[in-house]
């Protein structure tokens, strides 16, 4: 990744805890990734050859960027949903500084209703966001997803009974191997091969 992209997530990862540790609003804070659940995310996507990836949740951006930053050199492109106009904004404007655009399809909108309407192949999904939406958006995806496929989610740890659904959904899945990462919140990584 370039310095000055490095930099750049520096910056927004500072302004990001101070604007959350004033913002008594939920909704409107942006709730980013930590940096080491970022890195391990995107190491995994690497070390996965995905090319094809859906995020739910893009806040400001932060995790977009460390995105496609990696895997846009590579050929990856990103559907990344977000249904707060300001954020997706936000997004849209750290993203375009970057030169970051061309690789990420940005979605406005209820989640589930983008999903719906996606037509794929998709071989990556990160779930961060509304986490008791995430097992009826997984069933969505699963149709849309290649016969190889990686899906994550965080804040296993941190929010257990609110990602218990997707859990269980991901553990009934044949032919997929899970695991919870202790890694910041709590990272669930499934890899799919049918």
């Amino acid at each position: 990744m370039q310095q000055a992209i490095r930099r750049f997530l520096d910056r927004l990862e500072e302004t990001g805890k101070l604007h959350d540790a004033t913002e008594p609003e939920h909704a409107k804070r942006f709730l980013n990734l930590e940096r080491e659940t970022a890195e391990t995310v995107v190491l995994l996507m690497q070390i996965g050859g995905v090319r094809n990836i859906v995020e739910i949740g893009t806040s400001n951006g932060y995790s977009t960027i460390w995105i496609a930053a990696t895997m846009g050199p590579l050929g990856g492109r990103i559907v990344s949903i977000d249904k707060n106009a300001e954020k997706h904004s936000q997004a849209h404007e750290n993203l375009a500084q970057l030169g970051l655009l061309p690789f990420v399809d940005l979605r406005l909108g209820d989640a589930t209703e983008v999903v719906a309407s996606l037509s794929g192949p998709f071989d990556c999904v990160f779930f961060d966001a509304d986490r008791v939406s995430a097992p009826r958006q997984l069933d969505l995806l699963l149709p849309k997803l290649t016969s190889r496929a990686l899906f994550m989610a965080d804040n296993v740890l941190s929010h257990p009974e609110q990602i218990s659904g997707y859990l269980a959904k991901v553990a009934a899945l044949d032919q997929t191997t899970h695991l919870v990462l202790k890694v910041s919140k709590g990272l669930s990584v499934a890899y799919r091969a049918t």
